[in-house]
């Protein structure tokens, strides 16, 4: 029974952010037949801060009618609406609209918010639900959550990419007659299409969804009063979590390791005023860079390399950070120089990612397999190096107190908020970045 109860427990873990994972991971395809291009994911990380409407609406009615708040109906309620816009998503993610005299993917938008919303709400509710069972299930449970992360990116690498070619528009219609005609270029279908992943998206929200009702059903022998597990469940429903971005480790590893009181750890209680400053400082850049700043010029960043150059970097950074959590589990460097001189070199590579996008569409070593394999690089180690920090970030503050923990929640919220709604205006209004295509823009050799 106690196996049982652990791949439940996992599988319910699943659907936290699955959802906003896929859309990320599948973004290398979609870009090539949304109207916004390359612009789109400027919206995503717009759309997902838009969302924490929900985690906050359920912070307020746990601190306004404590008690009263049935956490479960709230799950059944989420992860319904998650399978359902999952296939929604696959029918109509490519239907489109005329708004303001142009075309915009409304269809799309609405549904990923409704999909943001369910995976932001199930930070501050997914664990207070997990409370009623024994701590180690918890510990299972976060890993059904890396998997959230793990699992799309997966699917996204056996998915593939359709390979470009450039073709003679003439050609195209038919039209065999000489002559000078613009070349247009052609994506190739990937293994399997966008709308067979999204069901794949459907199914992996369905066995949450399964998991938590068989989790809901189990006997009362299971339900515990474990005070780590409570601590955990109060603290996530304060908002401590980080709803902004996919998979943040910080719920992860700081919820796991527990309260510092007993636990061995002085250290973390003994921070200056300048090294808390410098701690949420951190917190505030790693989550604007992760969670707002990078994600919305990716495109530009890698797709002048060519879509696998943007499908690899998309997909092995999503790998990248339940992995970069898993490594922090059994590698804890608590250290400030080790950390601040980590994201220093995340920031370096973030740094060459946003670099690449400004020259976009004409980047470093763009048409060259160097090129290519350096941006895919740079943003998997961008991701890993950043992740680790925010994750190490999150256990030293757990270990100093509760409220440390809710001002890290509040400073990471910040720094998302503040990258996403920086860089939309830049994207979308002044055109701070362009767009290029692959057989029609003529770069300096």
């Amino acid at each position: 029974m106690g196996l049982l109860v652990h791949v439940l427990a996992c599988a319910f873990g699943l659907g936290s952010w699955v959802a906003v994972n896929g859309l990320w991971v599948e973004l290398p395809l979609i870009v090539n037949t949304l109207p916004e291009g390359w612009e789109l994911p400027s919206y995503l990380t717009v759309i997902i801060q838009l969302a924490n409407l929900g985690p906050l609406l359920v912070t307020l009615m746990h601190k306004l009618y404590p008690g009263r708040l049935k956490e479960h109906l709230i799950i059944y309620c989420i992860l319904s609406i998650g399978v359902v816009s999952c296939i929604l998503l696959a029918f109509f993610w490519d239907r489109t609209t005329v708004v303001a005299g142009g075309r915009r993917s409304t269809a799309f938008f609405i549904i990923t918010f409704f999909l943001s919303l369910v995976d932001c709400t199930s930070s501050v509710t997914f664990l207070p639900f997990m409370m009623r069972l024994p701590a180690k299930y918890v510990t299972t449970y976060f890993i059904g959550e890396g998997l959230s992360g793990f699992i799309p990116g997966v699917i996204a690498l056996a998915q593939g990419v359709g390979m470009a070619k450039c073709v003679n528009s003439s050609e195209m219609a038919g039209n065999q007659t000489g002559g000078e005609a613009p070349l247009q270029t052609v994506y190739l279908p990937p293994n399997f299409s966008t709308e067979v992943f999204f069901f794949l998206l459907a199914a992996m929200m369905s066995i949450s969804l399964t998991a938590f009702i068989a989790l809901k059903k189990l006997p009362r022998t299971y339900s515990s009063a474990d005070p780590l597990v409570a601590d955990a469940a109060t603290s996530v429903s304060s908002g401590l979590d980080n709803p902004a971005g996919p998979t943040d480790g910080e719920a992860l590893q700081s919820n796991v390791e527990g309260p510092a009181e007993g636990k061995g750890h002085p250290a973390g209680s003994q921070h200056s005023g300048y090294q808390l400053a410098f701690i949420y400082l951190m917190v505030v850049w790693v989550n604007a860079a992760t969670n707002g700043l990078l994600p919305s010029v990716q495109t530009y960043s890698c797709m002048p390399y060519g879509n696998r150059a943007y499908h690899l970097s998309a997909a092995l950074s999503s790998v990248a950070n339940p992995v970069a959590c898993t490594v922090a589990m059994f590698f804890q460097k608590r250290s400030l120089v080790f950390l601040g001189a980590l994201l220093v070199l995340g920031t370096g590579f973030g740094s060459y990612n946003m670099a690449m996008a400004a020259l976009s569409p004409c980047p470093l070593l763009q048409g060259s397999v160097v090129g290519e394999v350096i941006i895919v690089i740079s943003w998997l180690l961008f991701t890993g190096t950043l992740t680790y920090v925010k994750v190490m970030v999150g256990v030293m503050l757990r270990d100093r107190s509760h409220s440390a923990l809710v001002w890290c929640g509040a400073a990471a919220q910040t720094g998302s908020l503040v990258g996403s709604v920086t860089m939309f205006p830049l994207v979308n209004t002044y055109k701070f970045f362009r767009s290029g295509d692959l057989c029609n823009t003529a770069c300096p050799l």
